[in-house]
């Protein structure tokens, strides 16, 4: 069977049928689940659920076919799959990684500052000499890796399924054969990371499916195999090293979940930036939220600090109201650190204050 192709509408720019997308996906015995519409994050949980603090375990809504929780509602049922996207048929479409035995290796291509040497292959020291002139990116410390064990770049593997990421990015998907239950991870963690700029996606987390388009663009099966190889041997190798092998049980609660779809709302309200606003929301609240695959370590504080700050300028701008802002924020913190509320409330106060005096202009560049 060969992936759903991404065809625009003259509408929207969306795929004419996302559905076709997540049964595919089902198809492969990839359990799935949506992603809200434009956007690589679940929507948003029932009204019940975001009143209520309980676990996904604890909750009744996927086991009634509802799609609260983000990953743990993903599913296999055909018909369960179909009612979600006749309810809203712009969902995008994602996939458990853990329950459908899959890791993938996500390669990013953000201009940022190069890390330390000891960030940049986390474990493995390079000395002084070695002359780093024109490394950048993902594609660049993964080859790096690569090289050091004499094995091709993941990135150049033909052999396995690669998504192109609509910001230049790349989804390097496979299969974890042995079932060793490996955890996710963000290139940018001080903590368990696999490479600067190289994000793993395992169990306690989820992966946009190849077909799906947001307002970003679409996520494009690169030429080659349309289905995940096994996981090479030497890349397992390297994930046991860097401390990506964890307790399952430990693994599955841990969930990057939705950024409240609140946040569309409040920027387009204000009609100020939208589509660009968006991105730059979607953004920020994202990389608080993606905390929550990791216990310690991924720079939480910083994170939260840094999205507080640039969402301060949007609301210096007039792209939404301060209150909207500051819930936004605090939703965000509680889905990745539940128990501190009196911390993060200090961190976005005082990162609100400080973003205001500068206020984001979208397209403009910050002083």
């Amino acid at each position: 069977m060969t992936a759903p192709q991404a065809v625009g509408s003259d509408r929207t720019g969306r795929q004419p049928d996302a559905l076709a997308v997540a049964r595919w996906c089902a198809a492969q015995a990839w359990p799935v689940h949506p992603l809200a519409p434009g956007r690589k994050t679940p929507p948003a949980n029932c009204q019940a659920c975001q009143e209520s603090s309980h676990s996904p375990a604890e909750c009744s809504c996927p086991r009634n076919g509802r799609w609260c929780h983000g990953f743990h509602a993903a599913t296999l049922d055909q018909d369960v799959i179909t009612a979600w996207w006749r309810t809203n048929p712009d969902f995008g479409a994602a996939v458990a990684c853990g329950p459908a035995g899959l890791v993938v290796i996500d390669v990013d291509s953000h201009p940022a500052v190069v890390p330390a040497r000891d960030r940049i292959l986390p474990g493995i020291p390079i000395h002084e000499h070695v002359d780093l002139e024109g490394l950048e990116n993902g594609y660049h410390t993964l080859a790096l890796l690569a090289a050091l064990r004499r094995s091709p770049s993941p990135a150049d593997d033909t052999s396995t399924l690669r998504v192109r990421t609509p910001s230049g990015g790349l989804h390097v998907w496979y299969r974890d054969d042995e079932h060793r239950g490996f955890t996710c991870s963000t290139g940018s963690s001080t903590g368990r990371a696999l490479a600067w700029q190289v994000d793993v996606r395992a169990h306690g987390g989820y992966i946009v499916a190849p077909g799906t388009t947001t307002s970003a663009g679409t996520y494009t099966a690169l030429p080659g195999a349309w289905t995940p190889a096994p996981l090479p041997r030497w890349l397992a190798e390297e994930l046991v090293r860097t401390g990506h092998l964890k307790d399952r049980q430990e693994a599955q609660p841990t969930v990057p979940a939705p950024v409240p779809d609140r946040a569309r709302q409040a920027v387009v309200a204000a009609g100020g930036g939208r589509r660009g606003a968006e991105r730059v929301l979607d953004t920020v609240l994202q990389d608080v939220t993606d905390c929550a695959t990791t216990s310690e370590g991924a720079g939480f504080t910083g994170k939260l600090n840094r999205a507080a700050y640039t969402v301060g300028g949007l609301v210096s701008a007039g792209h939404l109201t301060h209150t909207a802002a500051e819930q936004l924020l605090l939703d965000a913190a509680r889905t990745a650190r539940p128990a501190q509320d009196r911390h993060s409330s200090a961190v976005i106060r005082s990162g609100l204050a400080a973003g205001a005096r500068q206020p984001l202009h979208i397209g403009k560049a910050r002083g």
